[in-house]
């Protein structure tokens, strides 16, 4: 068994599952183990992310631990045999390991939702204003590797999944950088709200209800629903939720803050009236 190094979020995710399953089953990793004929040991790194298994393996175990979700065992079969070598593994050793496993998330997404307060989101960005952001950091960025997170993003702005973002006012008066980049972003926001595939919402300054977006949140659909994922921003990066509870909190607090934000079409009025503005 070849371990890994430095495992991927999507490998730590279905360790994680695989002792959720376990641990509902009543069995210990030592019970485990001995149904697999391997060490305790071995249990531990597959369940911390560090080391793989069959296909034939997970169904084993699945079997064992009494799962009886079928689909849910095709998607953790699916990650578990997964060899792709995404785009973003080509940054791997130059930037931090959050901004890869986020890439990967996307990538594998069925659908995402974002609440955005005080930026637009990454997806979203043009290169001007992703340059400034990151130009904002305390302290500086070398200059070398401001030019790699910005490549990078631009390089991961592919929606080809259902994507809904309610964005507050406050995200798209902020002049990150200076007028003319403003209204560039606010340009390519209108542009991508065309899309099919992709609703955009706002939430005006004089709108109520707003206590309910109080912060920025990311919700990502897995394979199937107990593979979402919530991603919230943390002093050093990202940190992945995904715990059933805080889900369905995520869910029904993502719907409040719908409910509570203009339609589509007053979106881009509204959108189209801050352009004019600058």
């Amino acid at each position: 068994m070849v371990l890994r190094r430095e495992p991927t979020a999507r490998q730590v995710r279905l360790g994680v599952e695989l002792r959720r399953l376990r641990e509902a089953a009543g069995l210990t990793a030592v019970d485990a183990a001995a149904l697999l004929g391997v060490n305790r040991v071995q249990i531990s790194q597959i369940e911390s992310g560090f080391a793989g298994l069959s296909e034939q393996r997970l169904r084993r175990l699945s079997s064992h631990y009494a799962c009886t979700d079928a689909d849910f065992v095709n998607a953790l079969v699916a990650m578990a045999t997964d060899r792709t070598r995404g785009w973003w593994e080509a940054y791997r050793g130059q930037l931090p390991t959050s901004f890869l496993d986020l890439s990967e998330l996307n990538h594998h997404a069925t659908f995402r939702r974002d609440v955005a307060i005080l930026y637009v989101p990454g997806l979203l960005q043009t290169e001007n204003y992703a340059r400034a952001v990151f130009s904002a950091r305390v302290p500086e960025l070398a200059e070398d590797e401001l030019e790699l997170r910005v490549d990078h993003r631009m390089a991961g702005q592919r929606i080809n999944f259902p994507y809904e973002l309610v964005i507050h006012e406050s995200a798209l008066r902020m002049r990150v950088s200076n007028r003319a980049a403003s209204r560039a972003q606010l340009t390519k926001l209108l542009e991508l709200s065309d899309a099919d595939n992709i609703t955009l919402r706002v939430i005006p300054f004089d709108l109520d209800d707003f206590a309910r977006a109080s912060s920025t949140m990311t919700y990502v659909g897995g394979a199937v629903s107990k593979l979402d994922t919530v991603v919230r921003d943390v002093p050093h990066g990202s940190a992945f939720i995904d715990s059933e509870a805080q889900l369905n909190a995520f869910r029904l607090r993502f719907r409040k803050v719908e409910a509570a934000s203009l339609g589509p079409e007053q979106s881009r009025d509204f959108i189209n009236r801050l352009t004019k503005e600058l």
